[in-house]
């Protein structure tokens, strides 16, 4: 499954989906490297209640800068076309799969 993003898709994906995880990371960003499997497997097993992408900061500065992105890994959680909470670093799977739960309900 494809979960990046460009630019140009974000408004449609945010608009159009009632639950959306954006992560917004780099390729040399270690942290975000360390992240990268747990947004792969969240995104295969939540992919009927949530879209997950990732949008890389490098490629996509201007939707990095509209969200007010300076640190990565960040993760912008939007319910109903709104961003509703942030998570900047590391995050366990556990943990992301709890805000993940509260955001879907």
């Amino acid at each position: 499954m494809e979960i990046q993003l460009e630019q140009t898709q974000a408004n449609d994906i945010i608009q159009n989906n009632s639950t959306v995880l954006l992560d917004f990371y780099a390729d040399w960003c270690g942290p975000c490297q360390t992240l990268l499997p747990t947004i792969h497997k969240l995104a295969d097993e939540l992919k009927d209640n949530v879209t997950i992408k990732k949008v890389n900061v490098d490629n996509n500065q201007e939707l990095a800068a509209k969200f007010g992105i300076r640190n990565i890994p960040t993760l912008v959680f939007f319910k109903d076309g709104k961003a509703v909470d942030k998570h900047t670093g590391l995050i366990t799977e556990r943990n992301l799969r709890s805000k993940i739960d509260r955001l879907s309900k």
